[in-house]
């Protein structure tokens, strides 16, 4: 995948703590370790949003059209 190159603002505080975990090696560099919580933070709102439209859901409704599959599915199966 390729990469591009960006300019950013972070406070002093973030940029020091980003900087401290490059010194201990968690991250190989700023960039790495900027790319990494920006991809979690993508992959958090994600699942946020999957879970909102979860809730939407009705159980009654998805129930009921689980089983009707299943009955279908079970006539057409053969005996054993």
């Amino acid at each position: 995948m390729s990469s591009s190159k960006i300019a950013i603002s972070l406070e002093s505080d973030v940029l020091a703590e980003v900087d401290a975990l490059v010194k201990k090696r968690m991250f190989p560099s700023r960039s790495r370790a900027i790319q990494e919580a920006v991809k979690e933070k993508l992959d958090r709102l994600s699942h946020s949003l999957l879970a909102k439209e979860c809730a939407k859901l009705e159980p009654e409704y998805e129930q009921a059209l689980a089983e009707e599959g299943l009955r279908k599915d079970l006539a057409e199966w053969p005996e054993y």
